[in-house]
């Protein structure tokens, strides 16, 4: 995926070091929100009851549901905080990211950092408490990998940083799953594969649109390190390879003829989509058709999972 890349200070080195002008209010509830990226946590939500509900077979035990999905967001919320306390630098320099309450100065590092390990040890608990020791397990392999190795590590210096961190947001689905199978099984590969592989070419056709953004801020995602033509085609194999899953939650009993056909011909569209990105000169504008089609792919392939799971 490429050589490691390091960001180099250079003439940049100057606004590293510039810090915020101390902002003329003080934090609100909302910067402490805004902080758990509630995005992210609605999108982890979703993907944890489509977990839980496919282990189900439509009768999940609802009292336990509920606490997983808690656990579950909660241990995301951490990781999300964790990740503006270690970028805080860094999201001063991308337009996106400079009104976030850190870069302005509304809270303190120290603050953010306990408020994201209190976060993930509440989650934590939760998980192993109520929903299953496999189902902490796989919480703990979501926070590390998304805190520690993709933003410590990978996000600064490799391109792999958004293939090795689609791991921790595929995790959300598979804690649901062992929190209600209470095992691990050819299910819970499925699930994990529809979201891990959906993450890439729907990450990176986001980095297209913005790589210029991504450049001057110095993150090494695939189209400042590769280029825009490499990007494109890395996209394929991981599209390409969600063609197949719908057929085999099909040939082993866990979802119905539905998801068969409606989730291949999704994947099927995206692979045509993305193949036809070779050919368009205007990649911001075939970029941002792949990533509003890839977000609406998710959704309803998700409900119709969901929906089509065969009844006990």
């Amino acid at each position: 995926m490429g050589k490691p890349f390091r960001y180099q200070a250079g003439s940049d080195a100057a606004a590293l070091s510039v810090r915020p002008t101390p902002p003329s209010e003080s934090a609100t509830w909302r910067d402490f929100v805004a902080l758990t990226k509630p995005g992210i946590l609605r999108s982890n939500l979703i993907a944890t009851f489509a977990g839980f509900w496919l282990a189900s077979y439509w009768s999940p035990d609802i009292f336990k549901l509920i606490l997983t999905m808690v656990g579950t967001v909660l241990v995301m919320a951490g990781a999300c905080v964790f990740n503006n306390y270690y970028d805080r630098e860094m999201d001063m320099k991308m337009a996106r990211t400079q009104n976030r309450a850190l870069p302005l100065g509304k809270l303190s590092p120290k603050t953010v950092l306990w408020y994201g390990a209190i976060l993930g040890a509440a989650g934590l608990a939760v998980l192993f408490l109520f929903s299953g020791v496999l189902a902490g397990l796989f919480g703990i392999v979501g926070l590390i990998v998304y805190a520690g190795i993709y933003t410590m590590w990978l996000k600064r210096t490799s391109t792999w940083s958004t293939s090795v961190g689609a791991i921790s947001g595929a995790m959300p689905p598979v804690i649901g799953y062992v929190a209600a199978s209470g095992q691990i099984n050819l299910g819970t590969w499925m699930i994990f594969a529809v979201l891990f592989l959906w993450q890439p070419p729907h990450f990176w056709a986001l980095a297209i649109r913005r790589v210029e953004e991504y450049r001057e801020a110095g993150f090494p995602v695939l189209p400042v390190v590769k280029g825009i033509k490499r990007t494109k085609l890395q996209m394929i194999p991981y599209i390409a390879l969600l063609l197949p899953i719908p057929a085999i939650m099909y040939v082993y009993g866990y979802t119905g003829m539905w998801f068969l056909v409606i989730g291949t011909a999704l994947s099927a569209v995206w692979l045509f989509m993305a193949l036809k990105g070779f050919r368009k000169q205007d990649d911001e504008t075939w970029s941002k058709k792949v990533f509003i089609f890839s977000i609406n792919y998710l959704t309803i392939s998700l409900i119709v999972m969901l929906l089509n799971t065969p009844h006990m």
